[in-house]
């Protein structure tokens, strides 16, 4: 990669990354890509340009690498679970309309394409445990139908025109920086925030329920090994299970009170968040990721909690 662009820049993941790309290969060499309402601010836009990409249009993205020589595009703009389910036709707008505008503009500049899928890409049928890289995949909710559809096209363009498609399946993401944007797993980011603040956790997710989750140091760095690593040595290309952790409600609850033991949780269940965790993999084997490009994550839960803790805390103004 020498010239890269970040489409969906200032969101979650986007953020951070294209960050992480500029203090690799040069804040000149990587272009933060956002769509209007939702323009890069402070250190995002003053390190490194900055254009309007807006991945519904073919020739705008067209026109940006072409501008700036790109050989390599993360396209990380998508609605989250939650949001997805309520604006399905939107979702798909962005997610696969979008994904087939990169993909052909990759196909006719030779660039590499990082689109990332998801656990969501699983459904209830899928085995729970130790969920394997190659698997059934029958989700039932519009986000999760897209990132199946993310995973397929992209493969396709590899196999049918040589396009460099690389991709993971992200756990729920944490995050200090980046406020959550409507994700199943936003409760394990909402909850650092709550007891930073001294405020009571109101936790939407059922006591009990497993899911996979990554803190963003990790998440960054399976992102860029991955769109680094040796296509002689890759088996699969797209849909990588990448596993850091997983945790109920209650296991992330009872490590932060052994910082903060005055914080206080209850639940109170959101029944759309409810059905879309519990038709996610419990946890994922994560074995072909490993073999594959060397994959492997630095974080664990208590690790990740004591940074978050004192990351956050710094970030809001708060005393530990």
């Amino acid at each position: 990669m020498k010239n890269v662009l970040v489409i969906g820049s200032t969101g979650q993941i986007g953020s951070e990354l294209t960050k992480e790309l500029r203090s690799r290969y040069g804040n000149e060499h990587v272009v933060a890509g956002y769509i209007k309402g939702a323009e890069p601010k402070g250190e995002l836009l003053e390190s490194g340009p900055a254009e309007e990409c807006d991945v519904t249009n073919g020739e705008m993205i067209a026109g940006v690498v072409k501008k700036y020589h790109i050989d390599a595009i993360y396209n990380l703009a998508a609605l989250l679970s939650v949001v997805a389910e309520n604006k399905p036709h939107l979702a798909w707008k962005i997610g696969i309309d979008g994904l087939w505008n990169v993909l052909e503009v990759a196909r006719e500049n030779h660039c590499q394409v990082f689109t990332p899928s998801s656990i969501g890409s699983f459904g209830p049928n899928t085995p729970k445990w130790n969920t394997p890289q190659d698997t059934i995949q029958r989700p039932q909710t519009i986000y999760g139908v897209s990132k199946v559809t993310t995973e397929l096209l992209s493969d396709w363009f590899f196999h049918k025109y040589g396009v460099d498609t690389r991709s993971v399946r992200f756990p729920g993401l944490i995050s200090y920086v980046t406020p959550p944007g409507g994700g199943t797993t936003d409760y394990a980011v909402d909850i650092f925030y709550s007891a930073v603040r001294g405020e009571k956790f109101v936790c939407p997710i059922p006591k009990g329920t497993l899911m996979d989750m990554m803190y963003m140091p990790d998440a960054l760095h399976a992102a860029i090994s991955l769109m680094e690593a040796d296509p002689a040595r890759l088996i699969h290309h797209n849909g990588f299970n990448v596993a850091s952790m997983s945790f109920a409600p209650e296991t992330i609850y009872a490590e932060i009170k052994k910082h903060k033991p005055d914080f206080e949780m209850v639940y109170d269940v959101d029944p759309l968040k409810k059905s879309i965790a519990e038709s996610w993999p419990d946890k994922l084997d994560d074995s072909c990721a490993r073999k594959e490009w060397d994959w492997a994550p630095k974080y664990n839960l208590s690790e990740m909690t004591i940074d978050m803790l004192d990351k956050l805390s710094k970030r809001l103004n708060c005393n530990k």
